[in-house]
């Protein structure tokens, strides 16, 4: 280590050792840093000794305005801002130790805004100024949320460019910054001039006098150099109101163990004020408490750290909440994956399914087949028979002239079903012509009124082509009239369609009421079920009676709706 590196650390520990009044050793600060061949003393080297051989030997007997004043000189220049401020150095020394005071307990020191709002509202009192919260919201607003506060220097700077002291001069902001900087820091917890009677001659002298948490101190003016004596105060001590005597007006006597003050405040309200502030002051003494803005302040801490618990609190309910969603939704997409799963087997077993019903079906044909087969054969052992029974040849070829006259009547059914469908598509094509044409009316007419609507200025110019779309409207109406009269032709043409289909129905019928008497040989050439068979034009057992009915019944109201 260099001579010049040492001489630093040499002088720095001198005057901390002067300051807290602490006996310095020398040697032991060369001892520490012996070893040291890299340069200036560091931060991490310095601060080992100094907390071992300086702060563990510090008592509580040291000046802490004093102490605040030498770090203050260490780090004024590297920091303080060089932008003009309305406040003087001093000022700016008394912000600064009440931030030591009023900031956080963690490194670095920061001042959080609620405590920027604490000072800045004590501030704005003394200077007998309304506070203006709003103003200070509109700050906050627009604070930066990277920040958790404000530094020293910062603080500083808010106070001394005047933006929450608009208005004010330079003097009013300085014995603002000094009342709370008493108050806070010097823990004056009131102050002022009030006369004082003498032990020994027994005179009234006035007096500035100084309210602490244990004493009350008075001196000969407020600029607090000569100071006169003290009253300490005790949990012994009281406060007493006199009544008015010797041309003295608002009396007031403090007794402690071994003394009795009289004091004459300059009014009543200032009487009152100082037996309230001493007889609060020895209250505090008996119960042991802080002084009120230490306490205030202790509160505002646990507070803070109370609701940064619950927020801690919260945020880690917010993260249960947030993994128990997760895990909701992982046992959601697991029960997606099972349905998935399950809709994937159930499409195998449709699959499956259908797969059987093909079979079943093709099995069932295959029995159709074979039923289709015997029936043959026993059409031919029928055929057999009907060549050994002689006496029934007759009626046999009775029945085959019966069953060519039923083919021929179900040869005029089909026919006439047909002319029936071609009747139907015909009339279905007229309609869908009549409905397009209706549709084309429609847009005819739609187009006339969407040109008469326009504005009298086109009228005339579009009369021409309104009286050919009138003209291409009543041709498109003659073509719906020549449609409509097609459609009735087309209708009469399926009603003697419709006559035809039902006299071959009704010979059909009377063929059928002729083979009822041939019962017993119909039985030997077309043996099966019992149940009486519907012939129609698509072949025997197509439909039943009840299905025909319906069909019949679905058809006129079709014909109605038309």
């Amino acid at each position: 280590m260099s001579l010049h590196d040492s001489f630093l650390p040499q002088v720095l520990s001198h005057n901390l050792c002067t300051v807290l009044k602490v006996p310095h050793d020398p040697v032991a600060l060369e001892e520490h840093f012996r070893d040291d061949d890299e340069g200036p003393v560091s931060n991490q080297g310095y601060m080992p000794y100094l907390n071992k051989f300086i702060l563990e030997k510090v008592q509580d007997n040291f000046d802490k305005i004093e102490f605040n004043r030498m770090c203050w000189t260490l780090c004024v220049k590297k920091n303080l801002t060089k932008s003009p401020l309305l406040i003087v150095e001093e000022d700016a020394f008394k912000i600064w130790v009440i931030f030591n005071f009023l900031s956080e307990d963690k490194y670095p020191l920061i001042i959080v805004p609620e405590e920027i709002e604490y000072l800045l509202k004590k501030l704005t009192e003394a200077m007998g100024g309304g506070w203006q919260k709003e103003q200070f919201e509109d700050y906050k607003v627009n604070f930066d949320d990277s920040k958790e506060g404000l530094s020293a220097w910062e603080l500083i700077e808010l106070i001394g460019n005047g933006q929450f002291s608009k208005g004010m001069d330079r003097q009013t902001v300085s014995m603002a910054i000094n009342e709370v900087f008493n108050e806070l820091i010097l823990d004056v917890l009131k102050q002022g001039y009030m006369m004082k009677k003498g032990h020994r001659r027994k005179n009234w002298t006035e007096r500035w006098f100084v309210l602490k948490p244990s004493i009350i101190s008075y001196y000969v003016s407020e600029d607090l150099k000569d100071k006169k004596g003290d009253i300490v105060l005790d949990e012994n001590c009281c406060v007493e109101s006199l009544p008015d005597k010797d041309g003295k007006k608002c009396l007031f006597l403090i007794k402690c163990f071994d003394k009795t003050f009289e004091i004459s405040a300059s009014d009543k309200k200032k009487k009152q004020e100082w037996i309230q502030a001493i007889h609060s002051t020895i209250h505090l003494l008996k119960l042991c408490s802080p002084p009120p803005h230490k306490e205030a302040r202790q509160r505002r801490k646990e507070l803070r750290k109370k609701v940064m618990a619950e927020q801690e609190e919260l945020e880690r309910q917010m993260k249960e909440l947030q993994a128990a969603n997760e895990n909701k939704q992982q046992e959601l997409e697991t029960v997606r994956k099972k349905l998935e799963e399950a809709a994937s087997r159930a499409a195998e077993e449709e699959k499956k399914r259908l797969q059987t019903q093909v079979e079943l079906q093709a099995r069932f044909s295959s029995e159709l087949e074979r039923e289709k087969l015997i029936r043959q054969q026993m059409e031919e052992q029928v055929a057999q028979k009907s060549s050994e029974l002689e006496q029934y040849l007759q009626r046999v070829r009775e029945l085959e002239d019966m069953y060519l006259k039923l083919q021929e009547a179900l040869e005029d059914e089909r026919q006439a079903r047909q002319d029936e469908e071609t009747v139907r598509k015909l009339q279905a094509r007229l309609l869908e012509e009549e409905s397009s044409k209706r549709a084309e009316l429609e847009q005819w007419h739609l187009v006339q009124q969407q040109a008469i609507a326009t504005t009298e200025a086109e009228k005339q110019e579009l009369e021409h082509q309104r009286t050919e779309k009138e003209q291409a409207l009543q041709e498109a109406m003659a073509q719906l009239a020549q449609l409509e009269l097609e459609r009735k032709q087309a209708l009469e043409q399926y009603e003697g369609v419709k006559k035809k289909l039902e006299m071959a129905t009704n010979t059909t019928k009377s063929w059928k009421d002729k083979v009822a008497h041939h019962e017993g040989l119909i039985r030997l050439i077309e043996p099966g079920s019992k149940n009486p068979h519907l012939i129609t034009n698509w072949g025997p057992a197509a439909f039943t009676q009840a299905e025909l009915e319906e069909r019949e019944k679905n058809w006129k109201g079709k014909k109605t709706t038309e």
